[in-house]
């Protein structure tokens, strides 16, 4: 008997499935609408939250292998959709699922800020990323913790107090957008919603 899977909505991991194109971009009002060309569009289904590059949006439309999304006004000032152009790509993964492995860490889809790549380096086959980010967040990453970069769960490393960097496999080169991210191009930030509640908790001891 074929398993009914189960997805746990607004909950990713940061194991991106697949690599979108944006198509076409319509303006609407203060929105802006999104048609995706993807190798999952076509097995999705409207009203379902899927993650594009780190940022949470539902599905509204599906069209063959495209679907349509809309970003509100909010979501274009937190995030670098309004970066997005026809051709750009976008890393993809759907909501997780309750029978599913946790492969990377807890992921919401909600973008805290934007960072800015200042050094981008190849190390023999493997590549390392620095990127600088809103002083105000530092309290939020440590040396060693989990970092969301566009969808993609990373480990933080050489952390400073507004500055930290990634290493990169060939894998997740090959497979996400990160190959695209060059020195002064825009990153959407998640941090780990773990660190974010104990933060929260010690605070409300003060």
């Amino acid at each position: 008997m074929k398993k009914e899977m189960i997805y746990l909505a607004r909950m990713f991991t940061g194991i991106i499935e697949a690599i979108g194109i944006v198509k076409e971009i319509i303006p609407a009002g203060g929105n802006r609408i999104f048609w995706i060309e993807s190798s999952l569009s076509s097995s999705c289904k409207v009203d379902q939250s899927i993650s594009h590059s780190g940022v949470c949006l539902t599905i509204e439309e599906i069209n063959d292998n495209r679907h349509r999304v809309t970003a509100i006004d909010e979501t274009l000032q937190k995030t670098n959709l309004k970066t997005w152009q026809p051709g750009s790509l976008i890393n993809l993964e759907r909501s997780l699922l309750f029978n599913g492995r946790l492969d990377g860490h807890l992921v919401q889809g909600h973008t805290d800020t934007t960072g800015i790549c200042i050094d981008r380096q190849e190390k023999k086959g493997s590549w390392e990323f620095e990127f600088e980010f809103p002083k105000k967040f530092a309290d939020m990453i440590i040396e060693k913790g989990s970092i969301c970069l566009n969808g993609i769960s990373l480990t933080a490393f050489g952390v400073k107090k507004k500055s930290f960097k990634v290493a990169i496999i060939p894998y997740t080169f090959d497979y996400t957008n990160i190959k695209k991210v060059e020195k002064g191009d825009k990153v959407n930030i998640e941090f780990d919603m773990i660190g974010k509640y104990v933060i929260k908790h010690i605070s409300s001891k003060g």
